[in-house]
């Protein structure tokens, strides 16, 4: 009979900050998240210690394109450079494009549901800021299929997501101006959850309507399509950490720390789906289906199914805003409404701070940031703070259930996560 996973707790970095300009390097970033989630949660260097003795831990990094970014492979080995208890603690590097945190978390899930640990840890991690934005953008377009989607294109994944949303209106014949408002309010609302967000990267910008709105002038250019600069995420440095554990290992952490087992969430669902690499192909495959991403949709039932649930359990979502467009397409991938009709859930306030199914409460990818291999790790943590009641300024009431999606490529690689008490 396979364990369950609980989360014991983490941290993240102040997605604000640029280390290079800090002068400090990738491996500056590796140190301060790990050192400062362990610190967090609670759990020492004698106690990893202990566990390694035993073969009963293992950690699970999540990381995109350190080879181009910061020169350096071999990411999962550099657990050795924080601190001598990781020596001898089995380490690896995961990869699936903007999906790599997620990629980490299911890794390690998997090791604690078939009891080979009892504790992961999992880190996420990106540093974007060592390149202009036109060689960050060649470096992202190889998380579509390089030659024929990104090589030679300025910014390729504003385009790709540009295109979705031209298949959007297309497909469900929308008014056109109704829905680029719909995409404007999405991140407006993106931008506002970010301002009560303490680590978010653009706590301190300025957004509203009226600036989402505007598109095409010298303060919102056109990057992709019908898409302006407020449709899209951020380039960011950033990592992420939070620990997992078995069922035994949770429970005595509990008593350990004066508490009961039912402190902690456990990861009721998941879904991990692949759709064809290209958007052309996705596109064409999926001509006939009611939904656009027939695969994204997929994979939230498949995490649905998982945990016995369905929209009406989930109190709140963390979902991947890439791109406008791309938390457009979610809202229907996770039941809030039918294909075709999201602008509705957004005009209602129904994904706001406030509505009945908040969405990136904490800033998203838009508001918070987006440093690519951190980003699912970080948006574990972030239901881990919301289903704890410990979110502060960003906290909503009564969250019981929370559900991540997290995507690589243009919705190619697929994954959800359901957290909950």
């Amino acid at each position: 009979m396979k364990d369950t996973v609980y989360v014991l707790g983490g941290e993240q970095t102040d997605f604000q900050r640029n280390w290079t300009k800090e002068g400090k390097t990738f491996m500056s970033m590796f140190r301060e998240a790990v050192q400062d989630g362990l610190e967090k949660v609670g759990l020492t260097p004698e106690e990893i210690k202990k566990l390694n003795k035993q073969n009963r831990i293992g950690v699970f990094v999540g990381n995109f394109d350190a080879e181009q970014y910061a020169t350096q492979g071999h990411m999962g080995a550099f657990l050795t450079e924080v601190d001598p208890c990781f020596y001898g603690v089995p380490s690896a590097r995961y990869e699936a494009a903007c999906a790599s945190g997620s990629v980490a978390l299911d890794a390690a899930q998997t090791k604690l549901r078939s009891k080979d640990y009892d504790v992961a840890i999992v880190v996420g991690l990106e540093i974007m800021k060592t390149v202009s934005s036109s060689v960050g953008g060649d470096f992202l377009g190889t998380a579509a299929y390089y030659e024929k989607e990104a090589q030679g294109v300025q910014f390729p994944f504003p385009k790709l997501f540009g295109k979705l949303a031209d298949v959007i209106l297309e497909r469900y014949k929308l008014e056109e101006k109704r829905f680029m408002g719909a995409l404007a309010e999405i991140s407006k609302i993106n931008y506002a959850n970010a301002k009560r967000n303490p680590k978010a990267q653009t706590r301190s910008w300025f957004m509203n309507r009226e600036h989402a709105d505007a598109r095409g002038g010298a303060f919102n250019m056109a990057v992709g399509g019908r898409l302006c600069i407020t449709d899209c995420s951020q380039v960011t440095d950033g990592a992420a950490l939070v620990v997992l554990a078995n069922k035994n290992y949770a429970e005595e952490f509990a008593k350990k720390k004066g508490k009961k087992l039912s402190a902690y969430p456990k990861i009721k669902g998941w879904g991990h789906r692949v759709a064809p690499i290209t958007f052309e192909a996705k596109v064409a495959e999926s001509k006939g289906e009611k939904w656009i991403l027939p695969w994204t949709r997929q994979t939230v039932k498949d995490a649905y199914d998982r945990a016995d649930l369905n929209t009406k359990d989930i109190d709140v979502f963390e979902t991947h805003d890439c791109f406008t467009s791309s938390e457009y397409a979610a809202i229907s991938a996770f039941g809030i409404t039918q294909p075709g009709k999201e602008h509705e859930a957004i005009e209602d306030g129904v994904i706001a701070f406030d509505g009945k199914k908040p969405i990136n409460t904490s800033g998203g990818l838009i508001g918070a940031g987006h440093p690519v291999g951190a980003s699912g790790v970080r948006m574990m943590l972030d239901l881990y703070k919301q289903v704890t009641d410990t979110a502060g300024d960003y906290q909503i009431g009564g969250a019981k259930n929370g559900l991540m999606l997290n995507i690589g490529g243009s919705a190619t690689t697929n994954y959800v996560f359901i957290l909950g008490k």
